[in-house]
Formats: C-alpha cells, structure tokens, sequence
C-alpha cells in the first residue's frame, strides 16, 4: 500500500519546549522509530508542520539589526523544509538501512485571491502571555490570537490548489524511496498572468496539503500524526468523548477550533471523501495500530463505518 503520513510540526517541538536543533532531532528519532514499522510493508511519503519552527526563524529575522526587512514567509518554510528534511533524512536513514530515502523542496500553488490571505487562522512561533503578545504584536504588527491558554502569532493560510512537484514525487516513489515532501504544507507560491510562480506571504496547512497530496498521489490511506490519541467531541471539557471509527458526515456535524484540529478533521474527510479510502488520525507512537483500525480516529466510507466494527452509535450527533 502507499501511505501518506502527515507528522504534526508540535509533535518535532512541544509546546513550551527550547527550540534546540538537539531537541528537534530527538523528535524526530522518535517519530523515525514509530514509522520505521510502516516502511517494512508500505510505500512512504512523509510530510510535516513546520509551525513552530516558521514562527521561530520570523522571529529571528525580524529582530536582526542587519536586515532592513524580515524575509518573507515563503523563505522562510523552504528553510524549514530543508532543516526539517534534514532530520528525517538522517533519521530515517539510522533506523533503516539501506532504504533510500529523499527529501524534496517543494511548492504549493496557492491563489493570490484566496480569501485566507485576509484571515489569518494558521498558528505559528513560539506561545506568549497576553502582555507579550500584545508587547510583541505592537513591535512587529502581528496578528495574534489564543491558542488554548496562551497566545500565538497567526499567518495567511491559503487553500493548497496543487502540489507543483507531484511528478518527481512519483517518479521518486517509483524507485522504492521514501520520499519526504511539502513540508509546511509546502511553500506557497501564486502564478501571475504570466504564468511565472511567485512567493507568497502564507504557511499552508500541511494536513489540508497532505489531503490533497494523498488524492492525487492515489494513495491507500492518509496518516494524521499528532500528539493526541483521538479526535473528541468536546475537547478540554469535562465531557470530552473520543471518537473512533466514524465517517465524514458524522465529523462536519461537530465543531473543531478552526486552527489545531479543525483542519485535521477537514483534510481527512476531504481525503476519504475524494477517493473512499481511509483516513487517520492519532498518535504518532500509536502508528502501527492506527493503521490497522484498532485504535484512533479512523475516518470511513459510510458502506464501510456504518458496519459491525463501526462505533458511531457511541458517539453523539
């Protein structure tokens, strides 16, 4: 089968956490070890956030005196990518010897008239307390706004139109790699009437990227890795239920905060919606059995949820 995994950019830099390269690189051991299980029997393509680590290298180059002005985002998620790319290389390359491996650059066609360039909904950078976010917005001009109990700098976030490098992907995965792509949920980039691409000034969702990656790739199953076991209908409350095996018209009829698992909810059921394969959501240490259905939030078909397996009748709405 070919899987297309999605490894959340909170999952390689906890919150709060000193965001050391040594830090990074231990996360990404780990998240190496968890899928190492997954290449034995599967094709791979692995993506990843790049959230905290965008928001983190803004900040530096807003605050260095020998630039006249910040480098712009689109810059700023193909370092990331490469960084990032980095660690999984070596990673993986540790865990699975003789495997080729390849980390891609790529881009992410975005419109320049998509209305998301004037709502800011995607988290990046470092979490701050409501005095210094309002400190930090005034310096810098951010946008900020909660994210749980904190509060966080928020960017642009296009919707993901196409992945540009889809036949290197392809001709790579042809070859047995395992190929690491749209990191970032790539880097955004607009085509002028000219029809030369240009940077944009954005971070794409990458499970939203990841989706439509999976659907043209024709992949078997999409992979949302994260730091929670399940998604829950009531998240943070003391009612809270996980949901298990569900489909897409159960998941759109609950909210989900439009910036953390809203669009994890959103790219799995547009994935399963496209193509009636499946879709995951969980843990990446659970990942193994995430993909065998046993534990998790799998999104189905309804012909396949709705059947003796299925655990919608525990779940509201």
């Amino acid at each position: 089968m070919l899987l297309v995994v999605a490894v959340g950019g909170n999952a390689l830099l906890e919150r709060g956490e000193v965001p050391l390269a040594q830090i990074q690189e231990r996360h990404v051991d780990v998240a190496a070890r968890a899928l190492a299980p997954l290449a034995g029997d599967h094709d791979l393509v692995i993506t990843h956030g790049n959230g905290p680590q965008v928001g983190l290298l803004a900040s530096e180059s807003a605050l260095d005196p020998d630039l006249p002005s910040p480098y712009p985002l689109d810059v700023l998620g193909a370092q990331t990518q490469g960084m990032i790319g980095y660690f999984f290389l070596q990673a993986l390359g540790n865990v699975l010897p003789g495997r080729r491996v390849v980390s891609l650059v790529s881009q992410t066609e975005v419109a320049a008239d998509d209305p998301g360039f004037a709502l800011p909904t995607k988290f990046v950078g470092p979490v701050y307390t409501e005095a210094e976010s309002s400190r930090v917005a005034a310096q810098r001009g951010w946008e900020m706004r909660h994210d749980g109990s904190a509060w966080r700098r928020v960017v642009a976030s296009p919707e993901p139109l196409a992945i540009l490098e889809l036949p290197t992907i392809r001709t790579l995965l042809g070859d047995g790699a395992i190929v690491i792509c749209s990191g970032g949920g790539g880097i955004p980039v607009t085509r002028g009437p000219d029809d030369r691409l240009h940077g944009a000034e954005a971070v794409i969702d990458k499970d939203l990227s990841a989706a439509l990656l999976a659907r043209d790739l024709r992949a078997d199953a999409l992979m949302i890795l994260t730091d929670v076991a399940n998604v829950e209908i009531g998240f943070g409350t003391g009612s809270a239920k996980p949901i298990g095996h569900t489909t897409p018209a159960d998941l759109r009829g609950h909210p989900f905060p439009p910036g953390s698992m809203g669009p994890k909810v959103e790219a799995a059921c547009r994935f399963v919606e496209s193509t009636g394969k499946p879709a995951m959501i969980g843990r990446l240490d659970d990942a193994v059995d995430l993909l065998n259905g046993s534990i998790g939030t799998v999104v189905e078909p309804v012909t396949r949820a709705l059947g003796p397996q299925s655990d919608l009748a525990g779940q509201p709405g």
